[in-house]
């Protein structure tokens, strides 16, 4: 659902800032193979990485002369949105991705669909950003409150249509 490398898994070359055991710093784009992320290539068996200064000719540096590399060029996080917060632009219909007038039914196995595809706890083993985790909880939330409102609603809608009050037999 969610791919924790996006950011880095990009092609070609990644700004980055260099610090080499001496203490020495240099600013660049350190050059990726196309389909590997920032964490494949410094992490892989080769010995050697390409970088290119800002300033010079591209070279090769060993990884064993790294002591750290900074991605320079990393978007912002995503805002991440579970919905409005106000409950006069909320519609149970379309957070459960129903038409209007949909059967109890089909609320229903919409509302086990949204919640197979959101629930947190499918992903409690795995390492997530606090943000995502979060979204996933608010989804949860909405999911569950859209699927409530239905229920209410139909559940109004069936006790309008029962008779309160029959009479017994017509003497």
């Amino acid at each position: 659902m969610f791919d924790r490398g996006s950011r880095e898994g990009s092609q070609g070359p990644v700004t980055v800032q260099i610090t080499l055991d001496g203490g020495e710093e240099m600013q660049g784009r350190l050059v990726l193979p196309p389909g590997r992320g920032l964490s494949d290539v410094l992490n892989s068996t080769a010995p050697f990485i390409e970088f290119e200064p800002a300033e010079g000719e591209r070279m090769y540096i060993a990884k064993s002369a790294l002591q750290s590399v900074k991605p320079t060029n990393v978007p912002a996080k995503p805002d991440l949105w579970a919905g409005s917060a106000e409950p006069s632009n909320f519609d149970p219909f379309a957070v459960l991705g129903l038409k209007a007038g949909a059967t109890r039914e089909e609320a229903r196995e919409a509302y086990v669909r949204m919640a197979k595809i959101y629930h947190p706890d499918l992903y409690m083993a795995v390492e997530l950003p606090r943000e995502v985790r979060d979204y996933l909880a608010a989804m949860v939330r909405r999911i569950n409150a859209a699927h409530q409102a239905l229920e209410n609603a139909q559940r109004k809608q069936a006790a309008r249509q029962e008779a309160v009050f029959t009479r017994n037999g017509g003497a």
